[in-house]
Parts: structure tokens; C-alpha cells; sequence
């Protein structure tokens, strides 16, 4: 494959599936609440074609190398979500998501500069998601306001994803290597959420959807690892596989537990 016709098809691929699940979550969170919107949002929705089209040029000791920076950067969406969380509660838009690109900027860049191992990786998440899902656990549960549709509203999300996609895609390949390897990891379908949801429901209705994505990511962590492991004994094919499965599963399990916590304490307090 070219390469021109490598960016194209993966650019393409990536705005068109980030644009469907993004609306699909922010539709879902609407109608069914954050918690579901949440697990939705926090499936391998972007990185998930990134790593099959890398799987396509590279050989499975590149994958794996791969993942290991992917864990790493991944500390810094979970401080990007929760700054959001904390800034949304009192204030708008503008400042909310320019304090959470701010700090997920300043993350990704000391994180970056750092040497990492898979254990390594492995300390920084365990530690920056312990502290994400506990402060998180108290904007968890708001009620989602009423909302009127508007028949534009569903391809007007879509074209805004898959602008923003296009957009930070394009970005990363004119600046500098390392710029661009944090653009590669841009935490694009919860920058989305911020952007399209916010106007609609309020920040804090919205916070509670990024706040539920915190055990999300957790799940999603868990898919990357997924996929290190396997890649070098059993082939790339085959640990995307398995990652992908990974993902479904935890998200599926944290949505259970998640969904019952919360009846039992509802159930409790009547």
C-alpha cells in the first residue's frame, strides 16, 4: 500500500467510525443515561483502526513496542477527563476544555520524555486511575436534562467528529516527531463528547459522562495490554482479536456492576 493511499484510507476510516460512535454515545447518554454513553464512548473507537492499519506495514515486535507508549499516554487521558469533571461544575465550555487540553498537554509531553518500561506503564495507570475513579465517583450520578431534537442535529455531531478527526490527524503530520506522537494518541472521541455535549446538557450533566468513562478506561487499558501480550507468540491478527474482545467484555462487566451498585444503593436509601 502506498503511502498516500495508507493515510487516505486510514484517515477516512478513522473519521467515519470515531463520527459514528461518538453520536452513537452521545445519543445513548441522552436517551439511557451516562453510565451506558460512557461504556459506548470508551470502546478502542479510534485506536482500534489505528493499530489495524499499523498491523498492515508492521510486524508484531512493532505492535507490542507500540503499546507500551499507547499505555503510557493513556495516563494522560484519564488526567484530561478528570480536569474536565472538576472544571465543568461551574464553568463554561470555553474554559473547561481549554483547561483539560492543558493539562492532558502537559501530561502527554513529561510523559512522553520518559523512557518506559511495561512495568512502568503498568505503576503509572494503576496510580493515575486510582485517583481518576475516586474523585470521579462523586459526579457520577446526575438525572440528563430533557432535550429537544432537531432533525439536523444527528449529521450536524457527525460532520463535527469527523472534522475534528481530520483535523488533528492533519496537524500531526506537520510539526515535530514528538508533537506527532502525541497527536497520534489524541484523546479524540472524549474531546468530541466535551464539545458536542457540553452546549447540549450542561456541563455537569455532561461531567457525569466523562466521569463515568473513568472505569471505561480502566477497561480500555486493559484492551492494550491485551493486545502486548499476544502479539509476538501468537500474531497481530489474532491479539486484535483478543483485545477487542478484551474491551467488550470489561466494558460489559463494569456496565453490570455498575448498573447493580447503583439500584442497591437507590434501594437502600428508600
Amino acid at each position: 500500500m502506498s503511502p498516500e493511499l495508507f493515510f487516505l484510507a486510514s484517515l477516512a476510516l478513522k473519521m467515519a467510525v470515531t463520527a459514528v460512535f461518538v453520536v452513537a454515545a452521545s445519543l445513548i447518554a441522552e436517551r439511557s443515561g451516562p453510565l451506558i454513553g460512557a461504556m459506548i464512548a470508551t470502546l478502542p473507537i479510534a485506536a482500534g483502526p489505528s493499530y489495524v492499519f499499523l498491523a498492515l506495514d508492521h510486524n508484531a515486535q512493532f505492535i507490542a513496542d507500540s503499546t507500551v507508549t499507547s499505555l503510557a499516554a493513556h495516563a494522560a487521558t484519564g488526567i484530561l477527563g478528570i480536569t474536565y469533571v472538576l472544571l465543568a461544575q461551574r464553568h463554561s465550555l470555553a474554559v473547561s476544555l481549554g483547561g483539560a487540553l492543558t493539562a492532558w498537554t502537559a501530561s502527554a509531553l513529561a510523559i512522553r520524555a520518559v523512557p518506559w518500561t511495561l512495568i512502568g506503564v503498568l505503576a503509572l495507570n494503576v496510580v493515575t486511575y486510582a485517583v481518576c475513579v475516586t474523585v470521579a465517583e462523586r459526579y457520577l450520578h446526575v438525572k440528563m436534562p430533557l432535550i429537544t431534537r432537531r432533525w439536523y442535529d444527528v449529521p450536524l455531531r457527525a460532520f463535527l467528529v469527523a472534522c475534528l478527526v481530520g483535523t488533528v490527524v492533519t496537524l500531526g503530520l506537520n510539526v515535530g516527531p514528538k508533537i506527532t506522537g502525541i497527536f497520534a494518541v489524541f484523546p479524540i472521541v472524549m474531546v468530541s463528547l466535551m464539545l458536542i455535549m457540553h452546549p447540549r446538557i450542561g456541563g455537569p450533566a455532561n461531567a457525569a459522562l466523562l466521569a463515568n468513562t473513568m472505569w471505561g478506561l480502566v477497561g480500555f487499558g486493559l484492551c492494550v495490554l491485551s493486545l502486548h501480550l499476544p502479539a509476538v507468540p501468537f500474531g497481530t491478527p489474532l491479539a486484535l482479536v483478543f483485545a477487542l474482545a478484551v474491551s467488550i467484555a470489561a466494558n460489559i462487566t463494569i456496565w453490570w456492576f455498575r448498573r447493580h451498585g447503583h439500584a442497591k444503593r437507590m434501594a437502600a436509601l428508600e
